[in-house]
């Protein structure tokens, strides 16, 4: 692993009266202007500037007027699964008469509107359909329903393909045309603006003259999550729905669901970050769609009911320890195929199948793998009717949805179908084609990457003085973000003194350490260490990445350094 300082722009931005270390942080960003660090909800940008927004409000408005059968058709992941949530609550807030959704189950149909699930979607007698977190390359699935005699808005945030799907309005600013200037938007945040552009609409239309107009800002909880979940880039925009989220979650506001599954999880509300949307509520959302039907997250989502939202959430917690441990085994498993490989003979682009391997589990292996082994790594498992499923992570400089793009067109038939984004994809193959496909991947890694690309690399925002160690800071930049994807949480790095080292748990690592000079004593942890490098009592000096965060226990709040890295110096 290589530790580098983040790059800095040649002059600094000023963005008011902040502190010279966040001045430099934000500024390592990307931020060039006070302004892209106001989180108030008049900074959005503008729902007019979506293509296709007029003509989905103009469904909307006769599906409303006309009490019809709404269908919405979701993901099976944690942005589907707040998408269809958000949805769902919306148009009922907003005046629908009749509104359900329906998430395919990956097992059996796959993802996305397919002719299949329409056949099923067609049992409920709907008359509009609207697909939310995919839809975009469902060109036979739209034909299908409009077949029928449906109307069908798509609202999605993947990359289109060749041929857009014939429905009747399209929302997604990634299409061909669409001027929105951020590319960025979760699904559940694409369908959060068609809500916002049919309650104007609506407005205009003098729907609330007569009484309240609905908030649909109560469902920024949703909104937050789906987005942080799904990793999209946090840009000024997505900063700004994730912040208001999370002051919803923390002033006691969330939905039962997401309180529920803070309860489980043994997470404080009130002091929630964006990390916990990524990593202890979506999980356990993601859990039920990864191993069963995410109806149940659903259902736990749109529930008003606390009692009902703990026992789904209790549900969820159980499939996710489920879900760890199938995917510990997976790992396992992975490592055996790799271990006898020479450095020298290991592909640059990683594709490993066994077929024992879960469907639902593979995306998370593959993100495993391709942490361990810094190069793009996709995971197969068995599909049925000869089929497999690869899910794919990459690293940063590779697009891996368009390597597959290129895979595709030199060597036709080889995919059967794909889709994704730049660093997380999703395709099916034929069984048969596995050992040709593994080839023709790793030749347009090769094509793209360098050996030095394939080594890791830990950028840091430098180091910290010693009177930097204190509980005002580590609070400050709890509270600086919302940090995620393309907007990191500060990491720092430096040389500390080893004092103390335990394992707890399986596989983390609790350590007393003293600054270089001696003058501060901290604690840190660093989770998921090797067991064959950690403890080791020889060990007097380490180099750290770090996060400074504040540890809570029994009332009482104290610094704590979150290792990213850690090697003996």
């Amino acid at each position: 692993m290589r530790i580098d300082p983040r790059p800095l722009p040649a002059v600094l931005p000023f963005l008011g009266d902040l502190p010279p270390l966040l001045t430099r942080l934000y500024a390592a960003r990307g931020v060039r202007s006070e302004v892209e660090l106001d989180k108030s909800l008049k900074q959005l940008i503008p729902y007019q500037r979506l293509k296709g927004i007029d003509a989905a409000v103009d469904l909307l408005v006769v599906a409303l007027e006309q009490r019809q059968r709404i269908l919405i058709v979701g993901d099976f992941d944690a942005d589907g699964a707040t998408a269809s949530t958000v949805g769902t609550l919306g148009l009922r807030l907003l005046g629908a008469a009749h509104v359900d959704y329906l998430v395919p189950n990956r097992f059996e149909y796959g993802y996305g509107l397919t002719p299949e699930i329409v056949a099923v979607a067609l049992q409920r007698e709907p008359q509009l359909l609207i697909t939310v977190d995919n839809g975009i390359s469902s060109v036979e699935g739209v034909a299908a329903a409009k077949a029928a005699g449906l109307k069908v808005l798509v609202t999605d945030h993947h990359l289109p393909g060749d041929e857009l799907p014939a429905a009747d309005a399209i929302v997604n600013p990634n299409q061909p045309g669409c001027e929105f200037p951020s590319k960025a938007l979760a699904g559940v945040g694409v369908i959060f603006y068609v809500l916002m552009a049919l309650r104007a609409r609506l407005r205009d239309l003098g729907w609330y003259t007569d009484k309240p107009q609905p908030n649909i800002g109560d469902l920024l909880d949703l909104v937050a999550l789906g987005s942080v979940a799904d990793v999209v880039p946090l840009d000024a925009n997505n900063r700004i729905l994730v912040h208001q989220g999370l002051e919803r979650i923390r002033a006691g506001r969330a939905r039962p669901g997401i309180k529920a599954i803070l309860e489980v999880a043994k997470r404080d509300a009130a002091r929630i970050t964006s990390t916990d949307l990524g990593f202890i509520l979506g999980p356990r959302l993601n859990a039920a769609g990864r191993l069963d039907d995410m109806s149940l997250g659903i259902e736990c989502l749109l529930t008003t009911d606390m009692a009902a939202a703990r026992e789904m959430a209790a549900q969820l917690d159980g499939m996710n320890q489920d879900r760890k441990s199938i995917e510990q085994g997976m790992q396992r498993e992975a490592l055996a195929q790799l271990k006898d490989l020479p450095v020298e003979s290991m592909p640059y682009g990683l594709c490993l199948f066994d077929p024992e391997w879960h469907q639902g589990v593979i995306g998370i292996l593959a993100s495993r793998m391709k942490e361990r082994y810094f190069r793009p790594t996709i995971a197969f498992a068995d599909a049925g009717d000869g089929l497999l499923k690869g899910s794919g992570r990459s690293v940063q400089g590779f697009h891996i949805r368009d390597a597959l793009a290129v895979v595709a067109s030199q060597h036709p038939n080889l995919i059967a179908k794909y889709g994704g984004h730049a660093m997380a994809a999703g395709l099916t193959l034929p069984e048969a084609n596995f050992p040709l496909f593994a080839q023709a991947f790793d030749a347009e890694v090769r094509r793209q990457l360098r050996e030095e690309d394939l080594t890791g690399r830990l950028l840091t925002d430098g180091t910290l003085a010693v009177e930097e160690f204190h509980l005002e800071l580590a609070r400050a930049l709890r509270h600086a973000g919302p940090w995620g994807q393309h907007f990191p949480e500060p990491v720092f790095h430096g040389v500390f003194q080893l004092v103390e080292q335990r394992v707890v748990g399986e596989r983390h690592l609790k350590v007393v350490l003293k600054s270089e000079c001696g003058s501060v004593k901290l604690d840190g942890i660093a989770f998921g260490v090797d067991r064959e490098v950690w403890p080791n009592p020889t060990v007097r000096w380490v180099e750290l990445a770090y996060k400074l965060d504040v540890n809570e226990f029994r009332g009482n709040e104290t610094v704590q350094l979150m290792i990213a890295h850690i090697e003996p110096r």
